[in-house]
């Protein structure tokens, strides 16, 4: 097509009623120097930034370094097709918007064209108000795109920050609450200097079972919180009890034996991420139902309340208490191995002798020996 059969339509339409147009860059691509100068003219009079190129190459390379928002390209140019140009523009820049210009318009064009992604397709001899007409639509396209695209960076971004608040919050309130729990815990091991540490190497070693059973992260940390403080509850059991040198008669017993359910009020009120109040009410339950203080049995017994009962007798059995000596470790684990099924959990059992007898876990921790007065 001739520049002399596409020009004179063009100038013959009225520029009455072009809306202002938006910032937008447009690549006109065509062998024909008249053509594409005049495309090039008519859109910098509508307010677009325009340039120009003879073919694909020219055009390859004033896409790349340059950034283009529309490009309208000839289909039949010299050695590269406008349809391989229009493929290699959308697997470079899939935003931009092309549009294929042909003056042998046929199906088979026309469907090449549209399965190559134009995003629109014109025959020439083109119109002025055609052009402008379809450049509009793809720079309002193209314009959404960059929106779109604008906006969900800003989501992420926007996301990003509010999981890093998040978890900056979480780690502060984390931090806050195990410091409450550590304070309860040293409030109650102050009235009771003979088995100080206690509660913290009971927490660190039911949470090594709870590793090694393979429980979930959260079980893993309540069971260890719950250790912290099982004891809770002795803060209602009058000191002389707890540190009394002989053998306790039966009803201090049963005031000891309260513990667990006063722990439980104590902590029932209290909003924590695990069932705290619920894990320290059933330390003392055994699995044949011959614990207190409910005489729970099996599955009414919580996974973590059972991890504590047999970290709680190890730790006790392995130490020093005020009426008798250390048994000693071999004692403590002999003890729930003869217990495994019956009063404690095999499970709990099984993990717990593992630790000990293969992995070379020890309850010497910065408190010393089980037992020994800090």
């Amino acid at each position: 097509m001739k520049a002399d059969n596409l020009k004179p339509r063009m100038i013959a339409q009225k520029e009455d009623g072009i809306a202002d147009t938006p910032h937008c860059k447009v690549l006109v691509v065509d062998d024909e120097k008249s053509i594409r100068i005049s495309l090039r003219e008519f859109l910098l009079a509508a307010g677009y930034e325009a340039n120009v190129a003879e073919d694909a190459q020219a055009a390859r390379k004033l896409l790349a370094d340059g950034d283009y928002d529309v490009v309208v390209s000839d289909i039949v140019l010299p050695g590269v097709s406008g349809v391989t140009l229009l493929k290699a523009i959308r697997a470079a820049s899939p935003d931009v918007q092309v549009i294929v210009m042909t003056g042998e318009p046929t199906v088979e064009t026309a469907s090449e064209a549209v399965r190559a992604g134009a995003s629109d397709y014109l025959t020439k001899p083109i119109a002025k108000d055609a052009i402008l007409a379809a450049v509009s639509r793809a720079a309002a396209s193209k314009q959404l795109q960059d929106e779109n695209r604008h906006l969900h960076a800003e989501n992420q971004r926007y996301q990003e920050r509010l999981e890093l608040m998040v978890a900056q919050r979480t780690t502060e309130l984390s931090a806050a609450l195990e410091g409450t729990i550590r304070a309860m815990a040293n409030m109650v091991e102050s009235r009771d200097p003979y088995t100080a540490g206690h509660q913290q190497r009971v927490s660190r070693l039911a949470q090594s079972i709870a590793e090694t059973m393979g429980l979930p992260e959260e079980e893993v940390r309540g069971t260890y919180f719950a250790g912290l403080i099982h004891d809770i509850g002795k803060i209602g059991v009058p000191t002389e009890i707890l540190t009394t040198p002989v053998k306790l008669c039966k009803e201090a017993i049963g005031m000891i034996r309260k513990h667990p359910g006063t722990g439980s009020r104590i902590l029932g009120n209290i909003q924590f991420p695990w069932p705290l109040a619920e894990i320290i009410h059933q330390h003392h339950e055994r699995m044949d139902g011959s614990g207190y203080p409910m005489g729970l049995a099996g599955p009414a017994i919580r996974m973590e309340a059972r991890i504590l009962a047999v970290s709680d007798v190890v730790e006790a059995m392995a130490g020093h208490r005020p009426y008798r000596a250390a048994l000693g470790i071999e004692a403590a684990l002999e003890e729930i191995e003869t217990g495994r099924g019956l009063a404690y959990d095999a499970a709990v059992v099984d993990a717990c002798l593992l630790l000990f007898r293969e992995k070379g876990f020890s309850l010497v921790d910065m408190t010393g020996i089980a037992g020994e007065r800090r």
